[in-house]
C-alpha cells in the first residue's frame, strides 16, 4: 500500500485528490492539510510514503515544504502541483528533491502514475513545465548583482547589505541599480519579483 498525504488549501481540491487517489486499490490517502505549515508536522506523524503538494499553500509554499521534507524525511517522495508553469518553479523543485512535478490540470491518471512512479525511484517533468524551463532566457545578472538582489528580497537595507557581502553602501546601491536596469524593472521590489519567477535567486 502506498501511503500519501495531500496538501490543498482548496477545499474542494483537496478532498477531491483525496478521493480520487482513495479508489486505487494500492493508495492509502492518511492525511489531508490545507497548509503549508501542517505538512511537516502531519508528515512526522503519518509517515507518508508520498507527499502530493500544491505549489502555492499559506503558510509555506509546496516546494519549501519538499525541502524540509527532504531534510528530515527523506524516505518521503514528493510530487509538486502547481496551477502556473512558471520557468523558476521546476529549478526550484528539482533542488529540493521532488520526485515528480505536474500542472493542476493534468488527468487523474497521470497524477496516481506519478505517484507510483515516485514510489519506485523515478522522477516524473510535465511536459510543459520542462519546455518552460528550457525556454526560459539566460540570466543577465551577475552573481553579485544576484547576492545583493537576494539579501535584499530578505528585506535587508542597503547598510546591512553592504555589511554581509563587505562592500560600500554606493557599491551596494549601484549594484540594485544595475539589476533593475538589466531586468527592465519598474524598481527594487519588482527587479525582486522577476528574478525570482525566472529562477535566477
Amino acid at each position: 500500500m502506498i501511503r500519501v498525504m495531500v496538501a490543498e488549501d482548496v477545499r474542494i481540491l483537496r478532498e477531491t485528490l483525496a478521493t480520487v487517489l482513495g479508489l486505487e486499490d494500492d493508495i492509502e490517502v492518511v492525511a489531508a492539510v490545507e497548509r503549508g505549515d501542517q505538512i511537516i508536522a502531519t508528515a512526522e506523524r503519518t509517515r507518508p510514503d508520498v507527499a502530493v503538494l500544491d505549489i502555492d499553500l499559506p503558510g509555506m509554499d509546496g516546494l519549501d515544504a519538499a525541502a524540509e521534507l527532504r531534510t528530515k524525511l527523506p524516505a518521503c517522495r514528493t510530487v509538486v502541483l502547481t496551477g502556473l508553469g512558471k520557468p523558476g518553479y521546476l529549478r526550484r523543485g528539482l533542488a529540493a528533491g521532488i520526485s515528480a512535478f505536474l500542472l493542476k490540470h493534468a488527468p487523474a491518471d497521470d497524477l496516481i502514475d506519478a505517484i507510483r512512479k515516485a514510489v519506485a525511484g523515478e522522477r516524473v517533468v510535465d511536459p510543459q513545465l520542462a519546455l518552460a524551463e528550457l525556454e526560459r532566457a539566460d540570466n543577465p545578472l551577475t552573481a553579485r548583482e544576484a547576492d545583493v538582489l537576494r539579501l535584499s528580497a530578505t528585506g535587508a537595507e542597503a547598510d546591512d547589505i553592504a555589511r554581509s557581502l563587505a562592500l560600500s553602501r554606493g557599491t551596494v546601491r549601484n549594484y540594485l541599480s544595475s539589476a533593475v536596469m538589466k531586468l527592465d524593472a519598474r524598481n527594487r521590489i519588482d527587479a525582486i519579483r522577476i528574478a525570482t519567477d525566472q529562477g535566477w535567486l
